[in-house]
């Protein structure tokens, strides 16, 4: 910023001398803080990306609540594959790891968790080819779930679109998915591949810590035994009766 100023020298009544300043300020006042604006803009646009990654890793942590041990992937070509599309957020462009299915384009995945959780969300990414899954039909509560029992309505489906880098997110009616304790998702066709290869399944929603509570069983006899029973009977005036 360049300034400049005329100093002027004035006499009040009492002969006491004073200065003032006349300042200019100069076009380029303007100029520097529109360029200064834009730095900063730029560093606010980074700072917008790392903070929407970091929050949208945050959400998409669900991953962490399912029960690896026992989930199910039907068709895939080798055991254990299927697991392995269930990762962090920050990791759904990592490549060395995918689940390819097996003689057909049909993929079923049985996901349990270790609680409850509030569905709001799902994102799905495969190879930007023609093995991308088009569809995903998804149940709710019903576990160990086979290729036949997929043949019923589904609590919602949707028509998928390639996503190779993992941006593009579901939403699934969460009145429906409020209290999931299963979930199964059924690919049940591709873009035109002999085979379906998924490279990341994210979810995303709230969960909550599933409660157990033990059962007290109690027996009830539903008709006294008099060989059961020691103590006396007694008469309708309470005498005791040999």
């Amino acid at each position: 910023m360049a300034i400049s100023g005329d100093r002027i020298l004035r006499s009040d009544s009492a002969g006491l001398f004073t200065f003032n300043f006349c300042l200019v300020f100069e076009l380029e006042i303007e100029i520097m803080p529109h360029g200064h604006s834009h730095d900063h803009g730029g560093c606010s646009h980074e700072a917008s990306d790392v903070d929407h990654a970091l929050e949208m890793g945050i959400e998409y942590s669900l991953y962490t609540k399912i029960d690896l041990d026992n989930v199910e992937c039907l068709n895939e070509e080798t055991e254990g594959q299927g697991k392995s599309v269930f990762k962090p957020y920050e990791k759904r462009q990592d490549l060395s790891k995918y689940v390819e299915s097996d003689g057909d384009e049909e993929l079923l995945f049985n996901i349990p968790f270790t609680g409850n959780i509030k569905l709001k969300g799902i994102i799905i990414s495969g190879a930007n080819d023609d093995s991308h899954p088009n569809m995903v039909k998804i149940f709710k509560n019903r576990p160990r779930m086979t290729f036949d029992d997929a043949k019923a309505k589904p609590d919602q489906e949707f028509h998928l679109t390639r996503d190779a880098r993992g941006e593009i997110e579901y939403s699934p009616k969460v009145v429906t998915f409020s209290s999931v304790h299963h979930l199964s998702l059924y690919f049940p066709s591709n873009f035109g591949e002999d085979s379906t290869r998924i490279y990341y399944i994210g979810l995303r929603g709230e969960f909550t810590e599933a409660h157990y509570h033990g059962v007290t069983i109690c027996n009830y006899e539903a008709r006294a035994n008099a060989a059961d029973h020691k103590e006396k009977a007694f008469d309708g005036v309470g005498r005791a009766i040999q």
